[in-house]
């Protein structure tokens, strides 16, 4: 198993925080976030890494530079346009090869535990991919997941809007009670997924969607395995996260 981290963003919402960091390497607790997810990852048995950079490449570079880890590969690949998620894994293709790999976003923190859970629940089957989600969060800022009995994906909708919530109630799929299961950005996927990736076209937010593909996959006969996040999830996503963090409030 190999990991791919997507850390090519600067990240808007932080403000002045990103002016001279990309988002991924604002520290939490004395370390980066990357840190904290290469850490986890290792915990893992990944120690095959390659790292999608873009906005202040170099800090990134220059950090794991200084710190070197022993019986680890770690590479670098920059992503110059910054057009959606779904063109960004791409980019680590020749990395990849023909071994499945997981895939996060560089501003995504849960228990080192996790990264396990995830890796066991892919090999239980033949497996295209996986999707980690979460309960309890805005779907309408992310993606709903729905799952069939094997908890295998059944349907995706990327930000449902409220009339597309409602038909989703009106029509049976989303019910009084039931979790409302939120993409939680984290996968495991074999190269396949790059067959879909090609294809992929903008959505109506002008961006490549990772989720298109994913879609893309499960209507094509892939079966994606799902995952629930237990316990600690957190998108970094704005300074009051970041602060909340380093409080241990997260």
């Amino acid at each position: 198993m190999k990991a791919v981290i997507l850390a090519a963003g600067k990240g808007t919402r932080m403000g002045e925080l990103t002016n001279e960091l990309p988002k991924p390497m604002l520290p939490v607790r004395g370390k980066p976030i990357l840190e904290h997810i290469l850490e986890g990852l290792l915990s893992a048995g990944i120690r095959d890494f390659c790292i999608v950079t873009g906005w202040r490449k170099e800090v990134i570079e220059q950090h794991f530079a200084k710190a070197p880890r022993q019986g680890i590969r770690l590479e670098f690949v920059e992503q110059k346009v910054q057009d959606g998620t779904g063109k960004a894994p791409e980019l680590a293709r020749a990395f990849v090869g023909p071994d499945p790999f997981l895939l996060t976003y560089g501003d995504i923190l849960v228990k080192p535990e996790t990264y396990s859970q995830m890796v066991r629940r892919f090999e239980e089957d033949d497996f295209s991919g996986l999707l980690t989600v979460t309960a309890g969060q805005d779907v309408t800022k992310g993606a709903i997941n729905f799952f069939d009995d094997q908890f295998c994906l059944r349907r995706l909708i990327e930000k449902p809007t409220p009339a597309q919530l409602e038909e989703l109630r009106t029509s049976g799929w989303l019910n009084p009670g039931d979790p409302v299961w939120y993409n939680a950005g984290i996968y495991i996927f074999r190269p396949v997924v790059f067959e879909y990736t090609a294809r992929l076209v903008k959505s109506p937010r002008n961006e490549y969607e990772l989720t298109d593909a994913i879609i893309a996959m499960t209507q094509t006969g892939h079966r994606i395995a799902g995952l629930s996040i237990a316990g600690r999830w957190v998108d970094v996503r704005d300074p009051s996260t970041l602060a909340a963090l380093e409080r241990g409030e997260m």
